[in-house]
This record gives C-alpha cells, structure tokens and sequence, in this order.
C-alpha cells in the first residue's frame, strides 16, 4: 500500500499515461481542432476578403411630360392663364366681355374693307352698335350651348363624340345663329318684317355653305385638343375672321337691298349715302 505521501505523485503518473497511450484518433481530432481554430497563434487572423464594389446606377431622366407647345409661349401664357382664371371665376362676365370685344374687332375690320372695296370713309357708328347690341345678346346662349355640347354625346369611341358634336353644332346651331344675326341686323336698321325675311333669305344659305369650310374643322380641333377652358378664346381668335365675313356680307346685302329701292323710288330703311350707293350701283353695272 502507497503511503498517503505517496499518492499525489501516482494519480499524477497515471493521468501522464493516460494522456500519452490514449487513441490516435482522439488525438488528431483535438489537433484539426485546434489548426481549424487558430493554425498560428502569433500570426493575426487575414482581413476578410473585400465584395465586387456594385455599379452606380445609371441616371435615369426626369420622367415628367412636357409642357404642351401653348404654354410655352410666354407672355401669350400668361395672357391665356389669366384669361382661363377669369372664365372659371366669372363665366358669363367673361363671355360677354369677349364677345363685345370680337364683334368690335370683326365690325371695324369690314368696315375696312368696304372702304377698300369703294365704300364711303367715314366710319359708321350705328352699325357698330348694332354689332356690339348683336353680339352681347348672343354671348350667353352661344356659351350654355358650347358648354351643353362638352357634356354631352360622350361615346366610348372619342371619335365618334367629336363627329356627333361637330354635325349637331353644324346642322343645328350654325343656321338659327346666322338667321338670328341677318334678321337682328335688319330689324335694328329699321327693315320692316318682309324685308327682315328676305334679308335671311339672300344670307343665311351662302353663310351656311361658306361656313361648312371652316367650322367643322375648328369645331372639331377644339373638343379634340384644346382645354375646356380655353376654347372660348381659340373660337373668338376664329370668330373674329368669320364675323368679318358675316358682317361683310350682312353689308353687301344692304347695299343690294338699297340700290333695288333707289331704282324702285323707295327709300331704304337704312340710310346710305348717296355716294356710297353710287360707287355701289357702278360696280353692279361693271
């Protein structure tokens, strides 16, 4: 038996031979343990290895539509920005205002050219006035019509809306406004009805053929590409141009009408001058 002295020293024997006779395959466990670990100790672990540096994205362009070509237009915007302002807020105002201001411009521009035309070089009044009496009663109505035609005969085929809203506006509206401008311009003269009646006679078939070359296509431009807005001032742009005509041709049929009771010995309810009556009965005899 060991002596108790003796005995730490053969635990401690024992545990040295049981470390050095143990399996092989314990043994080189513990070392790929140890070299997957840390296979140098005194060597610091390599940095990690860096990733592929990702690509800058390639800019993309702003995406935001363009400015259509009327609103780049400068101070004409700002004029027609305004004028859309002013018809949202004040429609009816706003119609009457313009359709003063283009039976204005249409009266002046045939007077101009009757005087081209060998008519006398005075300006007439009267017949302004009867322009602008004219053209302020038909402001709002021409405006409730335009408005009735936006909202209605919307098809799911935009093509055939616009169709229906360009005949319904040329078979319907086109007549009843020419008969109300020639008769209005005769009665307002002093005609009486016969020669109201026949005044409408003699215009409305020849403004109603000239018309079918014009409006279709402006009509058609307007409920096709231009804002609802704004449609009030591209017609008056046009109508400037066809009340010149209208009026042009309302005076033509005066002129005719006077130069027939002149030679008949009545006298014209609408004064004409007599120069003017002469330059006219020369050019019916040339």
């Amino acid at each position: 038996m060991p002596t108790p002295l003796l005995r730490p020293l053969v635990r401690r024997h024992i545990e040295t031979l049981r470390v050095r006779f143990r399996s092989p395959r314990a043994q080189q466990s513990r070392r790929n343990q140890t070299s997957s670990s840390n296979p140098n100790p005194n060597r610091p672990n390599p940095p990690p290895k860096a990733t592929a540096k990702t690509e800058d994205p390639i800019p993309v362009p702003n995406t935001v539509a363009p400015l259509p070509f009327w609103q780049r237009l400068g101070p004409l915007t700002h004029a027609g920005q305004a004028y859309a302002r002013a018809q949202r807020a004040r429609p009816w105002a706003t119609q009457l205002a313009s359709s003063l201001f283009i039976y204005l411009c249409a009266d002046i521009s045939a007077q101009r050219m009757g005087k081209v035309g060998g008519g006398d070089g005075e300006h007439d009044l009267q017949r302004t006035g009867r322009s602008l009496v004219i053209g302020g009663v038909a402001a709002i109505p021409g405006y409730t019509w335009f408005m009735f035609l936006s909202r209605s005969f919307n098809y799911p085929s935009r093509l055939l809306s616009i169709g229906v809203k360009v005949a319904i506006n040329q078979l319907c509206f086109t007549p009843i406004f020419n008969s109300y401008f020639f008769g209005a311009q005769a009665l307002l003269s002093g005609d009486s009805l016969a020669d109201t009646w026949e005044r409408i006679m003699k215009t409305v078939p020849v403004s109603f053929v000239n018309s079918c070359k014009l409006w279709p296509a402006v009509t058609a431009f307007s409920f096709a590409f231009v804002p609802i807005e704004y449609r009030s001032i591209f017609a008056g742009v046009v109508a400037v141009g066809w009340q010149t005509y209208l009026s042009f041709l309302n005076r033509e049929a005066e002129m005719e009408e006077a130069s027939e009771k002149a030679a008949a010995g009545v006298k014209p309810a609408a004064a004409v001058k007599p120069v003017e009556l002469g330059r006219r009965k020369e050019r019916i005899t040339a």
